[in-house]
């Protein structure tokens, strides 16, 4: 049982994550361009606008994803409640899985948006 709750815990600190990281680079981004945190991909380092604009278009993303994982990252470990360890195990490898395909398909639609918005000069369309 001790298993369970462990991986229980385990289980929401990715959406957990997504949620505070998420906020905190929509709404607090870094204030200077650099390698070493916040979202960094060539388009979104550009200029301070493309910085801006990705750290707000992915951190509404985490948000928005967390949120929406929390609850079933919860409930997909209450059937298993008194499963063996194993299956405990499997199901919580499999949700870390799926949560962090998630957590990195924010590329997409961020570097999309960005792409939409800006040139390749990254000045504005």
């Amino acid at each position: 049982m001790w298993f369970w709750w462990f991986m229980l815990i385990f289980g929401l600190m990715i959406p957990m994550v997504q949620i505070v990281a998420g906020r905190m680079m929509w709404k607090h981004h870094p204030k200077q361009i650099n390698w070493v945190y916040g979202y960094r991909t060539k388009r979104s380092m550009k200029n301070m606008d493309t910085w801006v604009f990705a750290h707000e278009h992915c951190g509404r993303i985490w948000w928005k994803t967390g949120l929406i994982m929390l609850i079933p990252s919860v409930l997909i470990y209450i059937p298993f409640y008194h499963s063996n360890e194993d299956t405990i195990g499997i199901v919580g490898t499999i949700l870390c899985v799926i949560q962090l395909v998630v957590l990195i398909a924010s590329i997409f639609p961020t570097e999309r948006a960005l792409k939409k918005t800006f040139n390749d000069d990254g000045m504005r369309r």
